[in-house]
Order: C-alpha cells, then structure tokens, then sequence
C-alpha cells in the first residue's frame, strides 16, 4: 500500500484471488478479474500484460501475505524457544480454524504454467532455511515444515485423509516439538 490508500495494481491482485476462490482456477479469465477489480479490461492489461504475468504476480502476492503474517507474528513470539517455528505453526493452525480455501492463485498458476511455481519453491527453500537456522533444533524445524506442508498439500489437492481429531493430534505434537528447548 502506499500513503494507506490501496493501487490499482493492488486491487487487481485481490479481485484475481477471489475470481480464482470463487470459478476455479482453470475458469479465471482477465475480463472477470478486471471487472470484480473495477478497473477496465485496458488498465489490467497495463499492470499485467497477459494472464501468465497476472498469474506470476498472483503467486508472489499470496507468498508476500504470508510472509508479511509470519514476520509479525515472529516478532510477537521473539524470546520464546523456535518462535519462528512456533509462529508458522500457530499461522497455520489459524488457517485450518478459518476453514479457507487453500491460495487458489498456486493452484491457477500450476494450472495454467507450473514453471510459475519457481517463486513458492524458492520461497518455501529460504523459508526452511529461516526455520533451521533460528531452532533449537535442525530435526524439529523439518519434522515441523514437513508435516504442516504435507497437511497443507493434501488441502490444495482436496486429498486430505486425517480426521479433525487426528489433526489436533499432530498440531498438538508439532507445538510441543516447537516448544522443546532442545
């Protein structure tokens, strides 16, 4: 945002998110995400020459969301064992709770080119990387990352298998690995 007030680069991110949420990836089309942006079928086209930009920009917005929530909530944990791991634990915990749809725009993008997928693997390496160098332990920030990715792509792919009750199970275990002091 600049000076609080939202871009239109912006705005059209947002619309493509929902158009993605709402049809389905392989059914976002420009003229749908300039219509629900408000902004016309020109003034998309400015900001994202074709859809595979649009696409492109799309993964990068998701990824900078989350990245923005998992520094703040990092730094409301700072002192505590792992609050890195701890923090994504807890982001994550929060998006199961909120029963969101998993980001639409990845899925978009794999659709659409999974070369556009390059900026959530180099994210998710530097991530992982983050995670490792602040824990206590190197086991606990991968058993942590592999897990919740793994509950995280099973949701992408609507292919999850555990109960509510086994979810809690593992969360419960993941918080408690986060918590160990060594």
């Amino acid at each position: 945002m600049t000076n609080g007030k939202v871009t239109a680069r912006q705005k059209i991110l947002a619309a493509a998110a929902e158009v993605s949420r709402d049809v389905g990836p392989a059914h976002l089309s420009l003229d749908a995400v300039a219509q629900r942006a408000g902004v016309s079928k020109g003034g998309l086209l400015y900001h994202f020459p074709n859809k595979a930009k649009l696409l492109e920009a799309l993964v990068e917005y998701h990824l900078n969301l989350f990245d923005d929530a998992l520094c703040e909530k990092d730094k409301e944990l700072q002192g505590k064992p792992n609050s890195l791991l701890a923090a994504y634990l807890e982001l994550f915990m929060v998006d199961l709770e909120q029963c969101q749809p998993p980001p639409s725009g990845i899925l978009a993008a794999m659709a659409e080119n999974p070369g556009l997928l390059a900026p959530v693997k180099r994210y998710n390496r530097t991530l992982l990387d983050r995670m490792k160098a602040g824990a206590q332990s190197e086991s606990a920030a991968l058993i942590i990352y592999l897990a919740l990715e793994g509950i995280r792509s099973q949701r992408l792919f609507d292919v999850d298998v555990l109960t509510p009750d086994e979810q809690r199970k593992v969360l419960t275990s993941l918080g408690e690995i986060a918590a160990a002091k060594a």
